[in-house]
């Protein structure tokens, strides 16, 4: 399965750069790994620096920042301990990422789909009554984007994203804008899963769906825009499904063939 390609404009705010980055790296695949379940205490500090050749300073750095993402909970004499996943920020992009590379990155994805089913459709129908001429402007120059890169799977997908961006912003909703630039690296990456099942075939009519929603809201159809974005929502789902189980077949051949 693809890996989550980071985009540093959306990060978390820390940087995963060097032995620092390293270690937090480590530790979060662990955790998410399952090796350290919810509710086990971490190795205390002096175990984790002898084991990952840190510092005492980087051990309690990395504990912060994993602290921040909400895997741990750290406590005065009691030690770290791991929290409920109920309680990790899972779209976090270095949790994300590291769903997907342990191979767990899918039930998420199919979950986030059917957020976006609940989410997007009103979103447009909300940014029929509110967006402007600077918001069209950029929902149109996202639409543009996504022709022009018609056979570049990696920036037609920086350009679907930008699209369904520009539409929360347009709603002029705060909470919805936030909740577009969190998710936005997780449908960068369900995007970019998603074109391994689409043929140019069905390029073209993903541009005219997303073209469809443009122009309902263009011409102020709340409901025409709702419609139009589900539409684009459950094809993308779609595609998202059979690329998921292109890839589990093609790696149970590889198994049996091992």
């Amino acid at each position: 399965m693809n890996e989550l390609s980071l985009d540093p404009d959306r990060s978390t705010g820390y940087a995963m750069r060097g032995l620092q980055g390293a270690l937090i790296d480590a530790i979060g695949r662990e955790i998410v790994r399952g090796r350290y379940l919810p509710g086990d205490l971490l190795p205390k500090e002096a175990e984790l620096t002898e084991q990952y050749h840190a510092s005492r300073t980087s051990v309690r750095e990395a504990m912060r920042v994993l602290a921040a993402k909400g895997l741990v909970d750290i406590r005065q004499k009691i030690g770290t301990r791991v929290r409920s996943q109920d309680l990790w920020n899972v779209f976090d992009t270095d949790i994300l990422r590291w769903h997907s590379e342990i191979g767990l990155g899918e039930s998420v994805m199919r979950d986030l789909v059917e957020v976006r089913q609940i989410m997007e459709p009103a979103a447009a129908r909300l940014a029929t009554g509110r967006a402007g001429i600077p918001d069209l402007k950029r929902i149109d120059d996202a639409l543009t984007a996504m022709h022009a890169a018609e056979g570049d799977a990696d920036a037609y997908a920086h350009a679907d994203v930008s699209f369904h961006l520009a539409i929360y912003a347009a709603t002029h909703n705060v909470l919805l804008r936030q909740f577009g630039n969190v998710v936005a690296d997780f449908m960068y990456l369900t995007f970019t899963i998603q074109q391994q099942a689409a043929d140019q075939e069905l390029i073209l009519e993903d541009v005219e769906n997303h073209a469809a929603v443009y122009r309902a809201i263009d011409r102020g159809n709340g409901e025409a825009a709702a419609e139009a974005m589900l539409t684009v929502v459950l094809d993308g789902k779609s595609s998202l499904v059979q690329a998921l189980s292109e890839e589990s077949d093609r790696r149970r051949a590889q198994g049996t063939a091992g």
